[in-house]
């Protein structure tokens, strides 16, 4: 498990691909009412109760498109709980900017900060089972997403393909069996890599475990036969729970004994939340 942090390079890289898909040659509504040089202050506002995620994104961003943009208040960071109506942060830059960054701003505060708030309610229902996130994340934006899941509590699991081993279902349907599946990646790899197992009933627990693995995932499980699992394993290997996680099943879950819980939902299908950005002064010009 990993918990990779956000690269300068990637945050530039979102937010000028943000920037260039909503502004490209200029705002043609806010250049022709709000003159050149004057400047705003502006508030954000929590519409929801929220865990807070993105915010440094939020800054950076302004900060491109106008370089003096002051933060006269900023009471919160990245993973902080927020209370609806709190003012999250208070900025003044230039008005023109201000109004062309509002949405790109507010698009990735609401998309990140959805994702943690999400998460910190897995983590707080699976406790002491660990969350883990997936890789059913949005294509090119995995690395915010992952991060994300990081402020709410969560850890991350395999970035990718190339930083763990894992054999699922269609591994062991090539290979024929799991025996052969892990001898195969210990024969290349020998055993400097901890090798996870899928497994979707208790014989292939069992084959798992004669294999040594280091850890077993429980796929689609019900709440039964997962309990058999971890009994059966006996911390023989470290026991993931994955597919069909809901919140309403992390009850049960969390008194399996089990050591992590992988959930997508929690990239695949959280709901943005919902800040606005009001302008509070409009200020003569600089």
């Amino acid at each position: 498990m990993l918990n990779k942090p956000l690269m300068t390079a990637d945050i530039e890289s979102l937010i000028n691909t943000a920037l260039e898909e909503d502004i490209h040659s200029g705002d043609i509504t806010t250049r022709n009412i709000i003159s050149s040089g004057q400047l705003g202050e502006a508030e954000l506002i929590a519409k929801d109760s929220l865990i807070l995620s993105g915010l440094e994104i939020f800054k950076t961003l302004f900060l491109k498109l106008d370089s003096d943009t002051v933060f006269l208040s900023e009471p919160f960071k990245d993973g902080d709980s927020v209370e609806k109506g709190s003012t999250i942060i208070k900025f003044r830059c230039d008005g023109v900017k201000m109004l062309e960054g509002e949405r790109s701003g507010l698009n990735i505060l609401q998309w990140l900060s959805g994702i943690t708030t999400l998460t910190r309610k897995y983590v707080d229902k699976a406790h002491p089972v660990i969350v883990l996130d997936t890789r059913k994340t949005t294509p090119g934006l995995r690395v915010f997403e992952k991060y994300a899941v990081c402020c709410g509590g969560g850890t991350n699991h395999r970035f990718g393909l190339y930083d763990a081993v894992m054999i699922k279902d269609n591994h062991i349907k090539s290979a024929g069996s799991i025996f052969r599946a892990v001898e195969k990646v210990r024969e290349a790899l020998g055993n400097k890599n901890r090798i996870e197992v899928e497994t979707q009933n208790l014989d292939e627990v069992r084959e798992a475990l004669d294999n040594n693995v280091d850890i077993i995932m429980l796929d689609n499980m019900n709440i039964d036969m997962i309990r058999d699992a971890v009994k059966l394993i006996d911390g023989r290997a470290k026991v993931e729970i994955s597919g069909g996680v809901t919140l309403e099943s992390l009850e049960e879950i969390s008194r399996t004994g089990a050591d992590y819980v992988s959930v997508g939902a929690l990239t695949h299908s959280a709901p943005a939340v919902d800040i606005s950005m009001n302008i509070v002064n409009s200020l003569e010009t600089k």
